[in-house]
């Protein structure tokens, strides 16, 4: 069996390292495994038989919807909106304007469902203002990186979609495990924007302009647009009234109301934005046929029963395990990107870490949260490259100041392991 191991990670390397599309190369590797340890096996069919059965999947069909309501959003003012809206209220805050980022990104990512989309979406607006303001550079860099990878945690997650389609549990259940997580981690990332900012005030730049509480007041209805999307997707979901599919379908509905109300979204642009959803549906679906036909193969050859038997002879606790995938994790964030990451070692990790005793449900947010850490982890991480392409700074300069809320993801996996009903909260009182 150490042969076949072996064979696999050589195969991955090969064909991944190869600069192969991550699909291609995961299903080049279970085709060749089959061939080389189960030749009687007639792969080609299984191949075709596995496309069929994830394609057809309904669990699967939120995705593409998501991410439409993604691109529409991206061509509308809802950044804007979210700057005026809530910046009146942050003026006595310790921090002041420097929480915008994390607020938006929370706000955004209730909608959208895109670490990518809410990063470019709220930080296009507010790291240019901030800046412009007097912030200082690194900590709006540094919380636009952190703060914009909430997107794959707070529902409607794509990634949490993938996830439940590959482990075989209920995407409600996902999003509804990841509501109490998502706000955690926002509240830690503006707990350290405030403690940063009362150690050092020169960090915030100026006060905002005084303003009395109707002022604020009538902010708040420049946040309207977006409360209602909200109401829409995340409270059709959670009332009972809709599936997550279906949800998504009033969220693109009321996505393409609000960019024609707003005068940002032409017929043209609404095209533009369904052909980026289908390049990115179509990236994303090839990765998760390789990953669901690398997981059959795995199965037939009977590696994730061996790893795991070696795993437990080590001995390790529960919790000393989870610390073992979480530096595993984070290794492989370093080259290459979190959903590669996340379909490739699944069928490995998933039954080791419900063997340990922590359910699916747990794990998936363990494993969002991870790769939420790999798109700050350099060389290959994609939400630094976002925030270069918006801030035009080096890629050593943006890494250093993400770096804090890196460390806040981490000791909130090792948190979540002590305390899983952090997890379990909400999709228990929900039943």
């Amino acid at each position: 069996m150490g042969k076949t191991v072996a064979t696999l990670l050589g195969l991955l390397t090969l064909f991944l390292g190869s600069g192969l599309w991550i699909g291609m190369g995961l299903i080049g590797t279970a085709l060749s495994m089959l061939y080389l340890f189960r030749p009687n096996i007639p792969s080609i069919k299984l191949l075709a038989q596995q496309t069929w059965n994830t394609v057809v999947s309904p669990e699967l069909l939120a995705l593409p919807l998501f991410i439409l309501m993604a691109e529409i959003l991206f061509r509308t003012r809802i950044s804007e909106s979210l700057f005026s809206g809530l910046s009146p209220w942050l003026r006595r805050v310790p921090g002041r304007l420097s929480h915008l980022t994390v607020l938006g990104c929370t706000l955004f990512a209730s909608v959208s469902g895109s670490s990518a989309a809410t990063t470019v979406t709220v930080g296009r607006i507010t790291a240019r203002e901030l800046i412009s303001r007097g912030y200082d550079r690194d900590l709006v860099i540094g919380s636009l990186a952190g703060a914009g990878t909430l997107g794959f945690l707070i529902p409607p997650s794509t990634i949490l979609i993938i996830y439940g389609v590959l482990a075989q549990e209920s995407i409600l259940r996902l999003f509804l495990a990841g509501i109490v997580p998502g706000l955690i981690l926002a509240a830690a990332y503006m707990g350290y924007l405030a403690i940063r900012a009362t150690l050092n005030p020169a960090l915030v730049g100026t006060p905002p302009p005084e303003t009395t509480l109707w002022q604020k007041i009538v902010a708040l209805k420049d946040l309207g647009p977006l409360m209602v999307l909200m109401i829409g997707v995340i409270g059709s979901m959670y009332g009972g009234i809709a599936s997550p599919t279906e949800a998504a379908t009033v969220g693109v509905g009321f996505s393409i109301l609000i960019g024609f109300a707003q005068r940002t979204l032409s017929f043209k642009g609404l095209f533009e934005a369904a052909r980026m959803a289908a390049e990115t549906c179509a990236m994303i679906g090839l990765i998760i046929i390789g990953a669901v036909l690398l997981s059959t193969a795995m199965g037939y050859l009977g590696i994730p029963r061996f790893i795991a038997n070696e795993i437990d002879s080590w001995g390790m606790s529960p919790l000393m395990l989870i610390f073992v995938l979480l530096v595993f994790y984070i290794l492989l964030g370093m080259v290459m990107e979190g959903l590669g990451i996340m379909v490739m070692t699944l069928p490995i990790t998933l039954p080791l870490a419900v063997a340990a005793g922590y359910d699916k449900l747990w794990f998936g947010i363990f494993v969002v949260i991870v790769v939420e850490m790999a798109q700050i982890t350099p060389p290959v991480g994609f939400n630094l490259t976002v925030v270069q392409r918006l801030t035009g700074e080096s890629m050593g300069r943006i890494t250093r100041a993400a770096f804090p809320f890196f460390c806040i993801m981490a000791a909130f996996v090792l948190v979540m392991a002590l305390y899983p009903g952090i997890v379990t909260l909400v999709p228990d009182m929900m039943r």
